[in-house]
């Protein structure tokens, strides 16, 4: 007997042997200290640090949108001891064949933080609504401001226009601020701006919210209509979550979502999504998370093939 259970020992892969975590898991990231993408995972981290029982650290790995970050994870195996928080820069660096990784070498774990895009316009705007946008591109291409031509505001609208059946202009600027301002001056009439930058601004109407780009509504506007409501399949969002690669052992993948989930939602990261006014269902499991990765991947695929950014 003891021989066979022996045999039987032998027979189970190490990996499902070994305790897990076994040493301190690293978080790859790809933006600058200071930022949104460091400060939500050095938000998560204590909390997740005591769920899962391990040191939890960041390694910042910058440049190529995501690119450097992305070849530096893949270099690091499947154990499981390799997180990596992805925003949409990564997915459209995938789209435009720039990454080491392709979109089915990832598999999402938790999502941290969705911050949904509104489509907003002016106070003195003719548009009072958002049948009012659709209509007017219909006649004539309505001017959107974007931040840079491929950016996740600039294929957001687009693929808005497109699935509304309207035509759209797109007026790149250098950055949000100058995107307002020229908003506010007159310039463009229409932008697709994060809640949490123009929240604050719609609150104290100076921007008026036409619609969410999500699939459902935001508590922060809880009367603002979604573009699902509105007959436009469309939902883009700067989400920021956790993915491992495919290949690390499905009891892990679900021992990390769970101690990412239980973290998340202790009151240290719940304060910090109410104080940048991030909706309360910013945090998702591996469905949810899984499922928005890859539809988001497949709508900026289209459209940056449609606008001629990318080869088919």
């Amino acid at each position: 007997m003891a021989a066979a259970g022996l045999s039987v020992l032998a027979s189970v892969p190490a990996a499902a042997q070994e305790r897990f975590p076994s040493k301190p898991i690293q978080v790859v990231t790809h933006a600058s200290a200071g930022g949104g993408t460091d400060t939500t995972v050095r938000m998560a981290i204590p909390d997740a640090q005591a769920a899962l029982g391990t040191d939890m650290f960041v390694a910042t790995m910058k440049g190529g949108g995501g690119r450097v970050a992305m070849n530096f994870a893949k270099l690091q195996g499947t154990d499981g001891h390799t997180l990596m928080l992805i925003t949409p820069t990564h997915l459209f660096t995938m789209a435009q064949g720039n990454s080491p990784l392709s979109i089915d070498d990832i598999v999402g774990v938790a999502r941290a933080t969705d911050d949904p895009m509104l489509i907003v316009t002016s106070p003195k705007s003719r548009f009072k609504s958002i049948d009012d946008l659709i209509g007017a591109g219909k006649d004539k291409p309505v001017k959107w401001g974007t931040t840079h031509i491929g950016g996740v505001d600039h294929v957001a609208a687009e693929s808005f226009a497109q699935k509304a059946g309207t035509k759209i202009r797109a007026v790149p600027f250098e950055g949000g601020g100058e995107l307002v301002t020229n908003l506010m001056g007159g310039n463009v009439e229409v932008a697709s701006l994060n809640v949490t930058e123009a929240l604050e601004q719609v609150r104290h109407g100076d921007l008026v919210a036409l619609a969410v780009m999500s699939d459902e509504r935001i508590d922060v506007l809880p009367d603002l209509p979604t573009t699902q409501e509105k007959g436009v399949d469309v939902a883009f969002s700067t989400v920021r979550g956790f993915v491992v690669l495919k290949g690390v052992p499905e009891e892990r993948v679900a021992i990390l979502e769970k101690g990412l989930l239980d973290a998340m939602k202790q009151d240290r990261f719940q304060a910090y999504l109410e104080n940048g006014g991030m909706p309360k269902k910013s945090v998702a499991g591996r469905a949810a998370w899984d499922a928005q990765i890859r539809r988001m991947y497949a709508d900026a695929s289209v459209m940056l093939q449609s606008l001629g950014l990318v080869k088919k």
